[in-house]
């Protein structure tokens, strides 16, 4: 009789998986969007990100303190200034002793701007604090579910257009006098997509949690003849 030899499982280093998660949970944290999405592949190593971010952040800063954010096409600057800042560290392997400051710095600079370029520029602040508030409750949700080794789909970053894309929209609406008009929309557009998609999947979650109890109790409570007929499909002969 021959026998052909079995592939043997492949031995996952533990070190290489604990990177490869770190990675992933700073990437995630991040919240990319499309614009980076499309321009990472040529990109290279990266950029170191905690700097980056960092200058972006001091840039943003001295702006506001300067007195510079007052009307006109210098109110997308911040936003182009963080894009152009952050966007080369996006492939970058986050694996520096301190690059898990990099998403705290890059959501800091993402509220700071849209709080300066939306006071500037005169925005409703209830309307400025329930961008904000979606925003963060899309980054609370994000690390929820990592935490919990439950991964957010990858088309909700892209779908949620990321914080480069928003704040260069912000950006654009500050520029041109629009700004109310285009933060209406954007949160609008960002509650049904981050409310929903986060329900819908909580509700999935909790539905196959509660399969996999009933499951569990229904083997507990079937006999050895029951349990051996289900895994096998067969039923013992008396």
């Amino acid at each position: 009789m021959i026998t052909h030899p079995q592939p043997e499982p492949e031995v996952v280093d533990p070190h290489l998986e604990r990177q490869r998660v770190q990675t992933a949970r700073l990437v995630a944290y991040r919240d990319d969007g499309p614009l980076v999405t499309l321009l990472k592949p040529r990109l290279g190593r990266g950029l170191p990100p905690v700097p980056m971010a960092l200058a972006a952040l001091l840039a943003i800063v001295a702006l506001a303190v300067t007195g510079s954010l007052t009307e006109g096409p210098i109110l997308l600057a911040p936003a182009v200034v963080l894009t152009l800042l952050v966007l080369p560290t996006a492939s970058h392997n986050h694996l520096g002793r301190f690059d898990w400051l990099t998403p705290p710095l890059l959501r800091a600079a993402e509220f700071l701007t849209i709080i300066l370029i939306g006071l500037a520029a005169d925005t409703p602040k209830w309307l400025l604090f329930v961008l904000l508030y979606i925003v963060g409750y899309h980054t609370y949700d994000t690390v929820y579910r990592t935490r919990q080794s439950i991964w957010p789909p990858a088309w909700i970053f892209q779908a949620g257009l990321g914080w480069e894309v928003r704040l260069l929209l912000l950006g654009a609406g500050a520029a041109t006098g629009t700004l109310t008009w285009v933060a209406g929309a954007l949160t609008l557009y960002l509650v049904v997509l981050f409310s929903v998609e986060s329900v819908n999947s909580w509700v999935r979650l909790d539905k196959q949690s509660a399969l996999a109890v009933a499951n569990a109790e229904q083997d507990l409570e079937a006999s050895p003849e029951d349990a051996v007929e289900a895994a096998t499909g067969d039923a013992e002969p008396n």
